[in-house]
């Protein structure tokens, strides 16, 4: 292995998956928006596992942030500076909640950060990768309508990236907090599924995965539940009590190993186009949302993205047209 990048990667799951990938000696790119918050995430795992942590400012709601963070990172692997990249893991993201908001590109900030920002950046970096790279996608099982976790943080709508893009604009009608989150999930599972079917007829060995974590107190699924599931997810019986609930759940340690074994073992190397679980100490693939494997709606959200980002002709990688 080479060098790793997580956004995300200085808390909550990607923190735990980062302190997992250094501990198995692997380089790591830590991105996020605050250098005062990576900083001691970077001192930490440099100092106990003697790996190389470079902190890469980047804030997924911003396209000119993405843009110019993938312009440092490539100059950064083309001096040497940073070893190579054998990943891309689109972890950051968050629920929104309050008045309906936007970023400064005028888009919903919650499909803006959770989906927009991470499509530019793999379509930026993809050249980078290695030839058997991997880019595993944190969704979450709120993309799901028919489950527990779907129905109560509010079930999803069509995948319609203009729609999702400037909901609330116009006097058109605002989306749920609850709606704009499950459904952001449900785009980045199509967003994975998509890359692998272009992968493939591209012939190219990069592998393109989802996953799950559960439901993990403390993350922003948990955040955005009703207020009687946060106040249990606090509770000792927290586990016993959701998964009477059906609700799918998971602790940090576990669904961070989880997904930095997604990135890294290679027991995972022929899994492009999966969408894998953590469950109550359990981890492997299941099916996801009926509607995620649409694929005239999951190339509709492709092309539509590729628009809203603005991406150029020579931005976009011949392999993932």
């Amino acid at each position: 292995m080479t060098s790793i990048l997580i956004t995300g990667g200085h808390s909550g799951i990607g923190l735990a998956a980062a302190r997992t990938l250094a501990a198995q000696h692997i380089d790591l790119v830590l991105a996020g928006r605050s250098m005062e918050r990576m900083r001691p995430v970077v001192d930490e795992l440099s100092a106990r596992h003697s790996v190389s942590v470079t902190p890469l400012i980047l804030d997924t709601s911003s396209l000119a942030s993405v843009r110019t963070a993938a312009t440092r990172l490539r100059a950064k692997l083309d001096s040497g500076a940073v070893s190579g990249l054998d990943a891309i893991v689109c972890n950051a993201g968050g629920r929104f909640d309050g008045d309906i908001s936007y970023t400064s590109d005028g888009y919903e900030t919650t499909f803006a950060t959770n989906c927009l920002g991470h499509f530019l950046l793999v379509e930026l970096l993809f050249p980078s990768l290695s030839e058997k790279g991997r880019v595993i996608y944190t969704a979450s099982g709120t993309h799901d309508p028919d489950t527990v976790d779907g129905r109560m943080v509010g079930t999803v709508v069509e995948p319609d990236a203009v729609m999702l893009a400037t909901n609330g604009k116009d006097g058109g009608k605002e989306l749920s907090a609850g709606k704009r989150y499950s459904t952001s999930k449900l785009c980045t599972v199509m967003y994975a599924y998509e890359l692998d079917r272009r992968l493939r007829r591209a012939h190219s060995s990069v592998s393109s995965i989802a996953f799950d974590p559960g439901a993990v107190p403390g993350t922003g699924f948990l955040r955005g539940m009703p207020k009687p599931v946060q106040w249990v997810s606090k509770a000792a019986a927290f586990k016993w009590v959701s998964k009477r609930m059906g609700v799918i759940t998971s602790d940090v340690e576990f669904s961070g190993a989880s997904l930095a074994a997604l990135a890294a073992d290679p027991g995972f190397a022929e899994a492009s186009g999966m969408y894998f679980q953590a469950n109550d100490g359990a981890f492997s693939p299941v099916r996801s949302a009926r509607l995620s494997y649409d694929e005239r709606l999951a190339a509709q959200l492709w092309d539509d993205s590729k628009h809203l980002v603005r991406l150029t002709e020579n931005e976009e990688p011949t392999q993932l047209r």
